[in-house]
Order: structure tokens, then sequence, then C-alpha cells
């Protein structure tokens, strides 16, 4: 029999109580996310590795701290998995690709560093798209992990945090942490049916993370709730969780064009009826016009291909992109012959951007759609590259603007309202607007409610 999710009911702050109160422990919550990550992971292929023995003496550690009266705080002794293009010391780090590239996210960061010291307990590493670059979560390299929503058909987790995703969604770990640069984090929160936040550029620090385009990088955590990535922000800022806001009177703004168009009918019906209990909880719906949104179409085919190089190196990347994802290759290889004026004029209108932004933000609270307008598509959609990439165009559609201007954004969950694939809400906001995003988000999460978790016996072995 499966082992229960140890942060099913409450999340982290259930958690916190019953370790304070000794009704459980970390070792004991980390006993339980292995035990499931031992029956559930081999067909989930959420990890890259698993660090158990260091895991198990890590929480035990936590537990004897606790018990000698050391606080660490609300985020002691929570299991959680880290992206695997995120350095972390004794653990590899492959960033998703059969290249030997570790040293390019360099040593153990500023930020997991941060996470040690507030008492996190590290499970190990999940799976990611090869150099981060990719949108649906498919990794021909090394393997593209099976969202937990389908356990008759392989469907795309979302990427390029394909692993974080599906490890939260199936409750292999506390909370996840994954970057987003296009989409990244709250992909795989809308395909997977979790809650996916999305930092304000230099909110936390990318040291120690593979540099796929350090101008839009952020990281950024895939938890269960907006309450719980309410936590983890205060917890790491050092302040008190923020409260969930009021909708009576917020003025949400619902972006027309782009956001809206091509939508799958259970997206679209599910959009429509979160905002429609959005109004009945006292929000404004007001139409608004983002026209530069469509920039996203020749912005990030210039700024992420031409990065990547950079990284990776020309001569490098010349000599063994056949060992590439054919998919990652293709998209990385367009860099090889980008001009630098271009570059340069998109890094430019990447501040103007981010200015116009702050100004559109005038009388409106939030922008809000859907988070991609698709459900997750089975991986056999993609096997044609040709059609995989428009695919993937499409599927990144909705969040790649925000990180063109510069905003923090999150995903939540909606299919509770009429779908039985997950389906995301997006909110937008301007960049710096953390705190006032979780807790509207909260507030949202409050309203339409939860989903119920996914059936994972299918994926027991």
């Amino acid at each position: 029999m499966l082992i229960a999710d140890p942060f099913a009911e409450g999340g982290i702050g259930s958690f916190a109580v019953r370790l304070r109160s000794g009704e459980t422990s970390s070792e004991a919550a980390t006993a339980a996310f292995l035990e499931r990550i031992g029956v559930l992971d081999a067909r989930l292929g959420a990890f890259e590795f698993v660090a158990a023995e260091g895991a198990l003496a890590a929480a035990r550690a936590i537990d004897a701290l606790l018990a000698a009266g050391t606080d660490l705080g609300p985020l002691m002794g929570v299991p959680v998995a880290i992206k695997d293009i995120i350095a972390v010391d004794g653990m590899p780090t492959t960033n998703g690709s059969n290249l030997d590239t570790a040293s390019l996210a360099g040593d153990e960061g500023s930020f997991v560093k941060a996470l040690r010291r507030a008492g996190c307990v590290i499970l190990g590493k999940a799976e990611t798209v090869e150099f981060a670059l990719g949108g649906t979560g498919i990794n021909h390299s090394r393997g593209t992990p099976w969202n937990p929503a389908d356990a008759k058909v392989h469907r795309i987790p979302g990427g390029s945090s394909s692993g974080p995703g599906v490890a939260v969604a199936a409750g292999l770990c506390g909370f996840a942490v994954g970057s987003d640069t296009g989409g990244s984090v709250r992909l795989p929160a809308s395909f997977c049916g979790v809650f996916g936040h999305k930092t304000s550029p230099g909110l936390w620090p990318i040291d120690g993370v593979f540099p796929l385009c350090p101008t839009l990088d952020t990281l950024g955590p895939l938890t269960r709730s907006a309450q719980d990535a309410a936590l983890i922000h205060a917890a790491l800022a050092g302040t008190a969780a923020a409260e969930p806001a009021s909708l009576d009177g917020i003025r949400i703004g619902r972006p027309g064009g782009l956001f809206l168009e091509d939508l799958d009918a259970d997206v679209a019906s599910c959009f429509d009826a979160a905002l429609g209990k959005l109004e009945q909880a006292g929000a404004e719906i007001v139409e608004v016009e983002v026209p530069e949104a469509a920039e996203r179409s020749s912005f990030f085919p210039v700024l992420l291909p031409a990065d990547c190089i950079v990284t990776l190196g020309r001569d490098r990347f010349l000599a063994e992109r056949g060992r590439m994802d054919p998919v990652v290759a293709a998209r990385a290889g367009a860099g090889l012959d980008t001009d630098a004026t271009a570059v340069l004029q998109a890094l430019r209108r990447h501040q103007e951007l981010i200015r116009l932004t702050q100004e559109r933000f005038a009388d409106i609270d939030v922008w809000v759609a859907p988070t991609t307008p698709i459900v997750a598509r089975p991986v056999a959609s993609f096997a044609d590259i040709g059609k995989g990439l428009a695919l993937t165009g499409l599927a990144t559609r909705n969040t790649q603007p925000a990180n063109m201007f510069g905003m923090c954004a999150a995903s939540l969950p909606i299919h509770q309202l009429g779908s039985q694939l997950p389906v995301g809400l997006q909110l937008m906001m301007p960049g710096g607007e953390d705190e006032a995003l979780l807790a509207l988000a909260c507030a949202v999460e409050t309203v339409v409610g939860r989903p119920k978790s996914p059936d994972l016996t299918g994926f027991a072995r």
C-alpha cells in the first residue's frame, strides 16, 4: 500500500505545527517521501538523482536541533526537490543533458544555501528539459517525466521544470524549486495541476544556476498551494506571511487578443468560470490591451539561443550538438547566426517594456489569463519536430510576456471548475510586487478552491 503524502493535508503550515508539537518529525516526513519516490518514481521519472542517505541524515540533524531548542523557522525540516540546473553540494548536475556541463552551473549558490539555513532537507535533483530550453517538459536525452494527471497516456508535464512539477503533483516532496525564463515554473504548474510562483527578476539570486538567459532567469517554487508559496516567500525574506488580500474592489485586467486566442474548450470554460467566481467575490473585471505581448515571437528567438550558445561555447556546441535533444539543438542552433545588433535591440526593448508595464498598472491591480492555451498533450503529439516546435510555441504563448515585461507571476490550478486535465490561471503583476501577488493568489485560491490530488494507483510498482 502506498504510504500517505505527509504534506497532503494543510501543506507546509500544518507540517510546521505537527513538527513542533512532536506529532511528526523531519525524519519521518523525509522517510515517507523517499518511500513514495521508491514506489512511484520508476514510472513517473521526476527525479534525476535521489540523495536518500544524505537526506535522512540531514533530517535527523534538524530534529536534533529542534529538540535542543533551536528553531530555524517555518521551513525547518521540510523535504524539498531541486531542479537539475541548480548546483547542490555533493549531488551531480546534469542540466538535463548527456554532455558534461556541470561546471556551467558552478558551485552551490546563495539560494540553495539559504534553503539549508532555513532548515530544508534536500531530497535530490529533479528532472529538467535539456539546458532548460523548452516549455513542454520533453527531454529526448535523459527522459521525459510522466504527468501524474493521466496514468494511461504519457502526457507532457510542462517544462522546463518538468521534474519539480511532477514531484509536487505526485506528493514526492514538500515543495520543489524550479526556474522560469519564459514560463518554466508556471507551465509545469499548469499542466500538472499545482501552484507555481515566477519570482521577480533579482528577488532570489541565480548564482549556482545554469545561465540560460541571465537577463530573464528567475527561480521559483512549485507548491501544493498559494498559501505554501506565500510561506516560502516570507520565510526566505524574513517577514511574516502575507494575509490573503480582499477581492472586494480589486480591479482585474483581462488582456484580450493573443492571451485568449486558440484556447482548448476546457481551458476557456474553466477560465470563464474562475472569472465569474472572482466577480461574485467583489472583483471588477476590466478589459485591457497588451499589444506588445505579440513581440514575444521575435524577442525570445533572439535572446535565448544567443545566450545558450554563449554559455555552452560555440566550439562545444558545434562538436556535440548531435548528442543533444534534437529540438533543443535546433532551437539553440539559431543562436549561431544571431546578429549582435539584434541582441542589443532586444535588451533595450526589454527595458522599455518594463517601464511601459509599470505605467499600465496605474489603475489595475493584476492581469489574469489562462496560464497556457492548452491542456497537457500526449508526448506522442511532439514526435514530429516541426509540429512539436509549433505546439511548444503555442504552449508558451501566455507565459513568455511576463518574463519579457519583467513581471512577477503565478499559476494556480482551476481544473476543479470543469476539466478532467489540469488547467492553470495565471496572475501577473509588475516586478517587485511578489508579496502582493501571493496575497492575491491566496485570496483567489480561497474563492476557486483547490483540486483533488491525482489518482496515483496506476503509477505504483
